[in-house]
């Protein structure tokens, strides 16, 4: 994982993030899985598309590939950055789609075609496991494409992420989660929230 964001742009992007909201403390249930005691609400940021227009711009300048001829993210964030990503580098966009309801598996439809060989930039917003990412890379090896690598946002892990291409941030923060058994905020018995979610509907799931 490399980190893109120099130590001004991070500062910029930090003030950007709390400007819009998209930093929050509580006790909050991750995608992954684990909780966490902060969460990055990224349409917080996503609901602002000149926000999103200045954030792509960043990460776009700073990546370490060339001749990107695809952008695709997997749903829901992801496809918001890779179509204003492909916008911005005048390239087709695509998606990487739940197969079905509460499938893990990703495929890309719609029809999609990719002329073979047609170098693919992957994009996602916040990498916490590094799940949705190796979900559009699945999806994606399913077509004559090249994967360059991957980018995304904020990377939020604790530990490294392989996912078996290159792998950029354009900002890290670090921030703690913890698996449901290990979490000291359930453990105090503050009420977990779903984000998209109240705390009592959570509770009552």
């Amino acid at each position: 994982m490399s980190v893109l964001a120099d130590e001004g742009t991070t500062k910029k992007l930090m003030s950007l993030l709390g400007e819009v909201g998209a930093l929050l403390d509580g006790h909050f249930l991750l995608a992954s899985g684990r909780h966490s005691d902060r969460y990055v609400e990224k349409f917080a940021l996503l609901r602002w598309p000149r926000r999103v227009e200045e954030v792509c711009r960043e990460l776009l300048a700073r990546l370490p590939w060339s001749s990107i001829e695809a952008v695709v993210g997997p749903t829901t964030g992801g496809i918001l950055l890779a179509f204003e990503c492909a916008r911005q580098l005048g390239v087709q966009a695509a998606y990487a789609e739940r197969e079905a309801e509460g499938s893990a598996r990703r495929v890309i439809r719609r029809g999609t075609r990719f002329v073979p060989g047609t170098r693919v930039l992957v994009i996602d917003d916040v990498l916490t496991t590094g799940g949705s990412v190796r979900e559009t890379l699945r999806a994606l090896a399913e077509h004559p494409v090249e994967v360059v690598g991957v980018a995304v946002l904020v990377d939020r892990s604790i530990e490294p992420v392989d996912v078996g291409v290159p792998l950029v941030a354009l900002l890290r923060l670090e921030i703690s989660s913890w698996l449901p058994a290990d979490c000291p905020l359930c453990k105090e018995g503050i009420p977990l929230v779903k984000p998209g979610t109240t705390a009592q509907g959570l509770a009552e799931e």
